[in-house]
């Protein structure tokens, strides 16, 4: 038997703890228990029928590319429909700009593989997602939260917390941000906010982060312009996902950026995986060619819309005076807010007790605050947990209050 294992770690291993959310979805797995617990699709919403069909048709007609190795940049097919999907949404790209991942996990884990250095900082926010947090930190970095108003990451806070870094001569490399239904807090920052970011990431030559993998699903409001469309300087790297808008099983995410940024993502990943199966690549390309991805879209989006609004309705009918939650326009979450000094880890443990089951707010926090705070997902459960599952959490919060 190997002997005395922590000593042979690395010290990013060996600080490194498993994620929060994998652990807590454990307890989810008596089915008696209702969880909001995940970031899940709908089953509901995963087209198998179609997709057996463009996998059929690939391996008919490509079936030894499929199967074959493929470049680290990612099939051309498929970058170049990643690229029409884009150009439909005014932004114009090429497919230089363009590098698959396998999951959009990958694209945070590079992004700490090649900018970070050991004990170096990042910018985040308060809240931030839990994925990008822990990818981050895997390579020494050490996440700085700003703080949040209605509209995001709150550009007061951030250029205090730069000018501060700056006469430290302590500046992080980037801004980590998701400007569409931010995961977890569900909140969509207006072109304004995204603009004057854009302005202080320029101001002290900062990288930015624009994680997206929730854009496609707007169920209302104006959709606002991405900020890697808006940028002039070549910093913005956007990374994008079909693991909510088609299906996680793909495990196939991308990387958009200038040329020469995509070029180091792509040394990175050859030293990673050398390349994101082909066969994935080729079978969703086949699928946005046939005009299916948008298609499909609209259908998941009309769900997600209606449970969305079940949720809510549900919170306004059996929710406490007191407690307080965000109405995202799109995306899987939403955000709830109990009284200041309640503590959602106590309350965690009576709502398991009634069989219902969130995410502690605390773990998206990189500075251990909003105590006070959970994220519920939406998009998974059916229509009758949705509501059987607000009450018993409601009824949580009601004892707890005593």
């Amino acid at each position: 038997m190997l002997d005395k294992l922590d000593s042979l770690l690395s010290r990013n291993m060996a600080g490194a703890k498993r994620s929060a959310i994998r652990e807590i979805l454990k307890l989810t797995q008596n089915p008696e228990v209702i969880s909001f617990a995940g970031g899940l699709p709908a089953e509901k919403s995963f087209p198998v029928e179609d997709i057996k069909v463009c996998m059929n048709e690939v391996l008919d007609t490509a079936g030894t590319k499929a199967l074959q190795y493929g470049t680290t940049e990612g099939c051309v097919e498929l970058r170049e429909q990643l690229v029409k999907h884009y150009k439909s949404q005014g932004v114009n790209i090429g497919i230089n700009n363009i590098m698959i991942t396998t999951s959009s996990q990958q694209g945070l884990d590079l992004t700490g593989k090649i900018f970070i250095n050991q004990g170096e900082k990042v910018i985040c926010g308060l809240p931030s997602y839990l994925g990008g947090l822990s990818a981050f930190r895997a390579y020494g970095g050490t996440p700085v939260g700003i703080k949040f108003d209605k509209d995001g990451m709150c550009p007061i806070e951030l250029e205090k917390t730069l000018t501060k870094m700056a006469a430290e001569n302590d500046l992080p490399k980037f801004i980590y941000l998701i400007p569409d239904f931010q995961n977890p807090a569900g909140i969509t920052y207006p072109e304004s906010r995204r603009r004057k970011l854009l302005e202080i990431a320029e101001k002290y030559n900062l990288l930015v982060i624009e994680d997206s993998p929730y854009r496609e699903l707007r169920f209302d409001g104006k959709e606002q312009k991405m900020m890697f469309d808006m940028d002039k300087s070549n910093r913005v790297i956007v990374l994008g996902t079909f693991s909510k808008i088609l299906a996680p099983g793909f495990r196939i995410g991308w990387i958009i950026a200038h040329e020469n940024i995509i070029e180091k993502y792509v040394t990175a990943k050859q030293s990673t995986d050398l390349c994101t199966p082909a066969i994935l690549q080729m079978a969703v390309a086949k699928y946005m060619e046939k005009g299916l991805l948008l298609k499909n879209l609209k259908i998941t989006i009309d769900m997600y819309r209606i449970k969305r609004d079940m949720m809510l309705d549900c919170f306004r009918k059996y929710m406490p005076e007191g407690i307080t939650w965000t109405e995202p326009e799109g995306g899987l979450f939403l955000f709830l807010n109990l009284p200041e000094g309640m503590d959602a880890e106590d309350l965690f443990k009576i709502a398991i007790k009634n069989n219902v089951a969130f995410v502690i707010g605390k773990v998206f926090h990189c500075d251990g605050s909003g105590i006070n705070t959970m994220r519920l997902n939406f998009s998974f459960p059916t229509h009758e947990q949705i509501e059987i599952g607000v009450k018993r959490l409601a009824d949580a919060i009601k004892e707890m209050l005593g």
